[in-house]
């Protein structure tokens, strides 16, 4: 991601699409996906629940945004579907790694807690 970010900052948004799919590849690895092929290990985070629905559409466009970087195409990859790649890879780490973590945290206080009965 940091070298997504730094390609940006350099006006080069092809490269910067490269490098959020390769993020994504690397996030699904870390993940622990057994699938090789970026659509098919999307697919595998989906079905054991880990990205649901408009996160996986997000994950999936930012597959084919990668792949139109990273194949010969008289189509460049704009600033603004550069910098919306970005955006939305920062979105789905943070709902990986972030929001997930802390909505577990929350599970495991609550559930220690005593029940209160009132709000």
């Amino acid at each position: 991601m940091q070298e997504a970010r730094a390609c940006f900052s350099a006006k080069l948004y092809t490269a910067t699409a490269v490098m959020v799919r390769r993020t994504l590849e690397g996030m699904c690895v870390d993940q622990g996906t057994s699938k090789k092929q970026l659509f098919a290990a999307l697919g595998e985070l989906r079905d054991s629940n880990k990205i649901e629905g408009r996160l996986f559409d997000w994950a999936q466009a930012l597959r084919v945004l990668g792949n139109q970087g990273a194949h010969f195409s008289k189509d460049p990859v704009s600033r603004e579907d550069a910098q919306d790649a970005l955006e939305l890879a920062e979105a789905l780490l943070d709902y990986i790694y972030v929001f997930t973590a802390k909505y577990e945290e929350f599970q495991q206080r609550r559930g220690k807690a005593s029940p209160t009965g009132s709000a």
